[in-house]
């Protein structure tokens, strides 16, 4: 199974939402685990991470 933005649960990319696709978790735990994870690096990491899935991953068809 190949990791892909979703389409249809999407915030802002759909990063997020093709993680926990991927994983069968649900959206919101992803979101907030995302969240934790960017402020307990001090926040620059994880939207540089951010933005380099939302250029990388393919969009679902």
């Amino acid at each position: 199974m190949a990791l892909l933005r979703s389409r249809t649960d999407t915030v802002l990319g759909g990063v997020c939402g093709g993680i926990a696709k991927s994983l069968g978790w649900d959206t919101t735990t992803v979101r907030i685990l995302y969240v934790i994870v960017s402020i307990l690096s001090v926040a620059f990491p994880g939207t540089l991470v951010y933005i380099i899935l939302w250029i990388v991953m393919p969009q679902e068809p």
